[in-house]
């Protein structure tokens, strides 16, 4: 494999290796010039040549994103993974600082057993702390601790002009609100100051809930939201949204029989072997389950098992495994298969939730299109200028693709179309399949607004993912 490019004199479109990349479903993949800087250093001299080339960029992470918005098809994809330093930690106001490449994992690992875990965590350790900020991504407690970004205290921003501008919510409080789930195409955010919460113990009491239809998920969720700290349920899409709802609440100091020593790093591993196979191969006797008659055969297992729980049963969990479910079974993704998989994910209000989200789950079944995996949130709004946060709920679906991938896609639009016609939004870190006038309709005025800041910032519209480039238009 070609080594990734440094400073250089040659222009980057010669001197550069070319990759392949593609996003986590694996359905969208581009060849790209590629780039991994050391330090913000090279990052500015990378950003300076590709303005004077009018190479369009695009930052990438850990590659976490389902789609395409870490993707840039001729164009430069600059990986941000090699700049994970942790610049400083205050145990004892839980303050963390840090360049954009360290991750989640990395967060967690060091501050734990100081008693401080990330606010806000995505169903994954991997993603970078640049791409959770560039996404705004939220978690499972998104109702009662918000997004990502509402723990930020500051970050800097490099713009392809060479400023380097601290944001803050008093500090270029505009950009501050607009970079924060900007996708990357405002600038490269180069450092990171966040707030961690608080814990006084490294795991969570886990309540399981059985719901025999989605309206009762509905109302089940509603009658938590008071008292959880977390809340997320897992539908059959075959079985009209029924399913199981998990509550997680933190333990307070003298709640949990371990005491402190469940702050230990060692003690919030995932299990090495699941059913007495190794982890790393679970992952290559999945594909049956993903199938049709799997995925029925899955669901109708997991809710009737849910439903034999005995209520008001609950057990402790670690924080790092109630967190990180996606990170059970390594490369999953790959049991989809060559063509990968999408996920839509849905952000409908409140008031018309459950009128829009029975009908899309009945308009999957008569396309023959049922998704493998629905998992059901409950949101709030937030201040940034291209949130998902609402005040309502949000709906992922996972889809495998298709040989004839347009009728996936042609779902995806006719849902997503009645989400925009009832107010909805969407979430950039897992879209595939968005239109241009889809984002127009469901973002503006923000949009504007954004594009505004945008022109200011990049004139030469030089970030410019594949992502950007379908929901924008924009071209070359």
């Amino acid at each position: 494999m070609a080594a990734p490019a440094r400073a250089s004199s040659s222009p980057l479109r010669a001197a550069a290796p070319r990759r392949v990349l593609e996003g986590f479903g694996r359905a969208l993949r581009s060849a790209s010039v590629y780039a991994a800087p050391r330090d913000a250093e090279e990052l500015a001299l990378l950003l300076r040549r590709a303005a004077e080339e009018r190479l369009p960029v695009a930052f990438r992470g850990s590659g976490r994103s389902y789609g395409d918005p870490a993707l840039s098809s001729g164009g430069l994809v600059i990986d941000l993974t090699g700049m994970a330093r942790m610049l400083s930690w205050d145990p004892v106001n839980g303050i963390l600082e840090a360049e954009p490449g360290l991750t989640i994992e990395g967060v967690w690992r060091r501050t734990i057993e100081d008693g401080y875990w990330p606010a806000v965590v995505p169903g994954t350790m991997f993603p970078t702390l640049g791409g959770c900020l560039g996404m705004n991504i939220h978690g499972k407690n998104n109702f009662r601790a918000g997004t990502f970004g509402e723990h930020v205290l500051d970050f800097d921003l490099l713009t392809v002009g060479g400023q380097l501008l601290r944001c803050s919510r008093d500090e270029h409080r505009e950009l501050f609100h607009a970079a924060i789930g900007g996708a990357g195409l405002l600038g490269a955010i180069s450092r990171v100051r966040l707030k961690l919460k608080r814990v006084e113990s490294g795991r969570v009491r886990v309540e399981p809930l059985a719901a025999r239809s989605l309206g009762e998920m509905f109302d089940r969720f509603e009658e938590r939201l008071p008292v959880a700290d977390y809340l997320v349920g897992w539908l059959d899409c075959w079985g009209g949204g029924r399913g199981q709802i998990h509550q997680a609440n933190y333990l307070h100091d003298g709640e949990d029989p371990e005491g402190r020593a469940s702050l230990h790093v060692e003690r919030q591993g995932l299990p090495p072997r699941i059913l007495g196979f190794p982890r790393s191969l679970i992952w290559r006797f999945m594909g049956p389950m993903l199938s049709q008659p799997g995925t029925r055969a899955v669901n109708f297992a997991k809710y009737t098992l849910a439903s034999w729980e005995k209520p008001g049963k609950t057990f402790l969990q670690s924080l790092v495994a109630f967190s990180f479910l996606l990170d059970y079974v390594p490369n999953w993704q790959l049991a989809y298969g060559e063509r990968g998989f999408i996920q839509v994910q849905l952000f409908v209000p409140d008031e018309a939730v459950r009128l829009v989200l029975p009908e899309v789950l009945r308009r999957c079944r008569e396309r023959g299109l049922v998704s493998s995996l629905g998992v059901l949130k409950r949101h709030r709004p937030d201040p940034f200028l291209l949130t998902h946060g609402l005040d309502g709920w949000s709906l992922a679906l996972d889809f495998q693709v298709p040989k004839n991938r347009e009728r996936l896609w042609d779902l995806g639009r006719e849902i997503s179309a009645r989400v925009i016609d009832a107010g909805g939004r969407f979430y950039l870190a897992k879209d595939a399949i968005l239109r241009p006038e889809d984002f127009q309709a469901a973002y503006d005025p923000r949009l504007a607004a954004f594009l505004t800041l945008k022109r200011r910032l990049d004139p030469q519209g030089l970030l410019m993912s594949d992502q950007a480039r379908r929901l924008l238009g924009a071209s070359d």
